[in-house]
């Protein structure tokens, strides 16, 4: 198979996606690399119909390469994974009303513009869990414990574009985060970016069975194929605090040739480009997260 992926700068060292792509040759099959933020694009030229079996992205929010990705979905490429379902959790503000519409367990979501709206937020919902839109991997999270607080985060919290803010949820200070890859669910538990001072060692654990099926119904919702969920488990069961297309995969066992071997699937069979991105059968009532609303 002829493959190319798309790396933006953030990841063109990273292990995910490089050993995939380095598995992925060492099978015998053809990867060309593109990284959208460090080279001149040729759009017109660059995606051509039927020139590669897939398109995969590891991007970072705002990146470059989800435009790359989205053209070459437009001309009818498969796509890893479908541009739109990446668009649809990209943006935290979008993907809460998605999720919360659809029925997952998700917090009551807050967006705003500039900080100063913020102030807006009932004092009944605080402590608040306050990040931007298209953040990643943690980075400027921050627990906000009351009004007066919010009031003296305003110029930390300023220049960040979209925040959204979510009532926090009573957790115990670690946080699950559930990979899917090839159809397999795989739990692990990491420290907590909300309580950075909490001794966890990053490791797979068992995954119960109700956080299993919300993870699932994740996916169906936001038409992923590949990705992660956060995951709190509060006072009312699991409740779902972010979604990540193509995430790092630590700790799933042999990751780089579970992700290649799905990467190949999911390319024979066109998943990925299909035209119901958040399919009606995922619809279901809505339920809310308790003490997380």
């Amino acid at each position: 198979m002829r493959l190319c992926f798309l790396v933006e700068e953030h990841y063109r060292h990273d292990g995910m996606p490089l050993e995939v792509i380095s598995q992925l040759v060492a099978w015998g099959h053809r990867v060309d690399v593109l990284r959208p933020g460090g080279s001149l694009l040729r759009m017109s030229e660059e995606v051509n119909a039927g020139s590669h079996d897939a398109w995969v992205l590891k991007t970072v929010s705002g990146g470059p390469g989800l435009t790359l990705l989205e053209a070459a979905a437009a001309v009818g490429l498969t796509t890893v994974n479908d541009a739109r379902s990446i668009r649809g959790v990209r943006d935290k503000a979008l993907a809460a009303a998605i999720g919360r519409s659809r029925g997952l367990p998700m917090p009551t979501t807050y967006a705003a513009a500039v900080p100063e709206l913020l102030a807006e937020i009932p004092e009944s919902e605080f402590p608040l869990v306050v990040k931007p839109a298209d953040g990643s991997a943690g980075r400027g999270v921050c627990l906000v414990p009351s009004p007066d607080r919010l009031a003296a985060m305003t110029g930390q919290l300023a220049g960040q574009g979209m925040l959204v803010a979510q009532p926090y949820v009573p957790n115990s200070g670690v946080d699950l985060k559930v990979y899917c890859v090839g159809g397999e669910l795989y739990a692990t538990e990491r420290c907590s970016p909300l309580h950075p001072d909490h001794a966890v060692r990053e490791r797979q654990v068992a995954l119960p069975a109700e956080v299993a099926a919300t993870v699932a119904r994740v996916g169906a919702v936001y038409g992923l194929d590949l990705y992660g969920v956060d995951v709190l488990l509060g006072p009312d069961g699991p409740v779902v605090v972010d979604v990540n297309d193509f995430p790092s995969f630590r700790q799933v066992p042999q990751a780089a040739a579970r992700v290649a071997r799905a990467v190949l699937e999911l390319a024979r069979t066109g998943r990925g480009s299909g035209p119901d991105v958040f399919p009606a059968a995922a619809l279901v009532p809505e339920q809310q997260p308790g003490a997380a609303v």
